[in-house]
């Protein structure tokens, strides 16, 4: 703690000398290589990794849930290794395999040490051209771990709040779940093996990867991956997000934490503006353990939780707040709070120039440092790829700066006046409804 004490003068000359020896470098761009987009970012650190980001997410699914289950199918038997020699081979390396599934990609990770990323990006390639999609690993492992984190989630009001809102907020295409519901149409391996056909392609494949040369990284995928067909059997095909908005009310654990989420959907490009705005709104203090210096929220009651919700995709944003309280009473108190908040933070003239810079400031921070993250990354190049914008800081920054209080105003106003998205989890007896809010 000491050590970050320091005069401003020697912490100037210490950046200074950090630059000179450190040169700033630029956000990786994707190139083609042999139909597949290609980006790499080496800052110097000691471990590497290569991420496989594949248009395959829940808005894409040719049947309910049957993305969650690509997900899961993950390094299991493909034509030249089985799962069991994956997982020791991937150990014996002291490497780290993952998948993770969000609305349009899926993201197949492998970690590791400089060096081996030969045998790690030929795993990788196998998953995409090999894997085998057998019965009795459907049985015995996907379609359990399918279920296991189906039922976490269900018992999570925040993730299960979000996940509701989405299918309020866009009903199709990005409304579609994350997780195969038990409830579902039944999913079986013929069905996931269709699904991966049309959705291991070059066209809609992209490779990220980190701690490793870019050239060596291009060479690794042309001769990994060039037998990739050009497109899918059907190709990844979704409905353009369209915003609708909704209420819906789920009985959970009466006695528990008690959940509403707040909020509203947009279309197009995600805008600048949310941003800053979620920034402005933000209810997290910069210092633990304090109140801030100024809450956009007042009367929030003791126990209460605010979180600003913003979730960019290629083609509409979900914004909004989860509140939490041990208490119904509390949820009403504050989910008041948040609506008198909103309300006022639409008119342009309310908002203090003071508290608009902090905004752009966080805004921006909140940017730089998500880049910091490998996810950050991803989200970046998936954006980078999809859209064609440019995802580097400079950009950015650029683009918030633009940034107006009235431009920003004007954004929450059109969003204020379309059908709100309101879901409510926990007593639904007491929980209030949403024009008890001010909705």
């Amino acid at each position: 703690m000491l050590a970050a004490v320091r005069s401003p003068c020697r912490r100037g000359a210490a950046v200074a000398s950090n630059a000179i020896r450190h040169p700033r470098s630029s956000f990786a761009t994707a190139v083609d290589v042999g139909g597949l987009k290609v980006a790499t970012v080496d800052n110097g650190q000691p471990s590497a990794s290569v991420t496989v980001l594949v248009k395959a997410g829940s808005r894409y699914e040719s049947k309910p849930g049957v993305a969650h289950f690509l997900k899961n199918f993950a390094f299991k038997n493909t034509a030249d290794r089985s799962a069991l020699r994956i997982a020791r081979e991937s150990e014996y390396y002291g490497g780290v395999l993952s998948s993770s599934l969000g609305r349009e990609h899926l993201a197949l990770t492998a970690e590791f040490l400089k060096g081996d990323e030969a045998f790690f990006v030929d795993v990788l390639s196998s998953i995409l051209t090999s894997t085998r999609f057998t019965p009795h690993e459907f049985a015995e492992s996907v379609l359990p771990s399918v279920q296991a984190e189906s039922s976490e989630a269900a018992h999570d009001p925040a993730l299960t709040a979000v996940e509701i809102a989405h299918a309020l907020a866009f009903r199709k295409g990005l409304g579609s779940s994350l997780f195969a519901s038990p409830a579902g149409p039944t999913v079986t391996p013929e069905d996931v093996k269709a699904f991966a056909s049309s959705a291991f392609s070059k066209s809609g494949i992209s490779i990220l990867g980190t701690g490793i040369d870019s050239s060596v990284l291009a060479k690794l995928v042309e001769k990994s991956l060039s037998s990739l067909p050009a497109s899918g059997s059907s190709g990844a095909a979704s409905v353009a997000s369209k915003y609708h908005g909704g209420e819906s009310r789920v009985l959970a654990e009466t006695h528990g934490t008690q959940t509403i989420f707040v909020g509203y959907g947009s279309q197009g490009a995600p805008s600048p503006e949310l941003s800053v705005l979620a920034a402005h709104l933000s209810a997290t203090p910069s210092v633990k353990w304090s109140d801030g210096t100024a809450s956009t929220f007042t009367n929030l009651p003791q126990g209460s939780k605010v979180q600003t919700v913003l979730l960019p995709y290629s083609d509409a944003t979900l914004f909004g707040f989860l509140v939490q309280a041990p208490t119904s009473e509390g949820v009403l108190q504050a989910g008041k709070a948040v609506v008198a908040g909103l309300k006022e933070a639409s008119g342009s003239s309310s908002i203090r120039p003071e508290a608009w810079k902090k905004a752009v400031a966080k805004a921006k921070f909140a940017a730089a440092t998500a880049l910091d993250t490998r996810q950050g990354l991803l989200d970046a190049i998936a954006l980078q790829t999809i859209t064609g914008a440019k995802a580097d800081v400079q950009s950015t920054f650029a683009s918030i700066e633009k940034v107006s209080a009235q431009s920003a105003a004007s954004t929450l106003s059109k969003l204020t006046k379309s059908k709100p998205v309101y879901v409510a989890i926990g007593d639904i007896q007491s929980l209030p409804y949403a024009d008890e809010l001010g909705l």
